[in-house]
């Protein structure tokens, strides 16, 4: 073996490693460039000129549902929420009660494939484990059966999950571990359950929930539905998922989903309609105000975006002009708030209840 051949093949293993480094860098600055940003976008539609703050989120970013003190049913700054969830872009979410009583939500929330909250109108946006999203108008019922120690079965339901009911209503809600420690009310009579089995009933108490549990409680005229709870007993839920229909549709793999409205592009086509979708508040109707929505791309990414002022017809037309295939809108007026690449890019101007947010740190 020559001296020469010899050093040139230490020159090539000792180049070898350079070479893979410089293998491996391609995809990592795929996945640079496939990073969160914002721009600020200038919108001609509907007649008019729009100044709109946007986002991008790649498909696939990690994405959950960012609760105020991680509570359904509390209020917090943008901020403190961004940070309790370790968020790089966050979007206010689901319409809350804001002025009068528990500021408890008024559309869907799904948080790590639970149902923690349920809405009754609007446009949902829903996002499975891989990231990838879809919009409907989701309704979700809750059903199930109670079994007692005989192997007696008898079938309940609840219609609402995680809110405060007014003190004359008649209805059954079921209470999970992300409403808080408590129920956070006094009334009716309170169906303690522990990994799927009755541990206790309780009347007119503020009961705390089983952090491996739940609670259902029965006010009014519903209370008689307690009856079928017995300590021992084994309890069965069911959700079923169904578009305004009444048409079953697949969001059982949805691990995270904020419901709003009303929609605004369908399909690449403006569809704005809320009065059909259950909204009777002239603010929504007819209105000109600060603006919220969410965008599904034709390419799987995600657009958060913000207005200052703008009805929901144009709202929809500016959404359209941007590129998106589906969008909704979201919470507006106060609380629309943004937030990426480190600041705030709209601040609300109140307390939220529940954001979107994203990024690969959310926890």
């Amino acid at each position: 073996m020559s001296k020469k051949w010899w050093t040139g093949a230490l020159a090539l293993v000792l180049a070898l490693p350079v070479l893979l480094t410089g293998a491996v860098s391609a995809p990592q600055a795929a996945e640079a460039k496939a990073a969160i940003s914002s721009k600020v976008q200038k919108v001609k539609a509907a007649g008019r000129s729009f100044s709109v703050q946007t986002v991008s989120i790649p498909k696939g970013t990690p994405v959950t549902v960012g609760l105020a003190k991680k509570q359904v049913g509390q209020t917090a700054t943008l901020p403190s929420i961004v940070q309790a969830y370790g968020a790089q872009a966050a979007i206010n979410g689901a319409f809350f009660e804001a002025y009068h009583g528990a500021p408890d939500p008024y559309g869907m929330l799904i948080a790590n494939g639970k149902v923690i909250h349920i809405g009754r109108y609007g446009t949902s946006i829903g996002f499975k484990a891989d990231g990838s999203a879809m919009m409907d108008s989701l309704q979700v019922s809750l059903t199930g059966n109670v079994t007692d120690a005989n192997g007696k079965s008898r079938s309940w339901y609840a219609t609402f999950i995680n809110r405060t009911p007014s003190a004359d209503s008649s209805i059954s809600i079921l209470y999970t571990p992300e409403r808080g420690a408590n129920v956070g009310f006094k009334g009716g009579t309170a169906v303690i359950m522990e990994k799927g089995v009755v541990t206790q009933k309780v009347p007119n108490s503020n009961v705390a929930i089983p952090k491996n549990g739940s609670v259902l409680v029965f006010t009014g005229n519903e209370k008689s539905m307690s009856d079928r709870f017995t300590v021992g007993s084994t309890v069965e839920m069911n959700y079923r998922y169904t578009n305004a229909a009444g048409q079953d549709i697949p969001w059982q793999e949805v691990v995270t989903a904020v419901g709003a409205g009303p929609r605004l592009v369908k399909d690449g086509k403006i569809a704005v309609n809320p009065a059909n979708e259950g909204f009777k508040d002239p603010k929504i109707l007819n209105a000109s105000g600060a603006r919220s929505g969410i965008a599904i791309m034709a390419d799987g990414s995600v657009m958060l975006a913000t207005v200052s002022g703008a009805t929901m017809k144009e709202w929809a037309a500016v959404m359209q002009k941007l590129g998106a295939k589906q969008a909704m809108n979201l919470d507006g007026g106060a609380s629309s708030g943004l937030y990426a690449s480190g600041k705030m890019l709209t601040s609300p101007g109140r307390l939220l209840s529940n954001t979107l947010v994203f990024g690969g740190s959310v926890r």
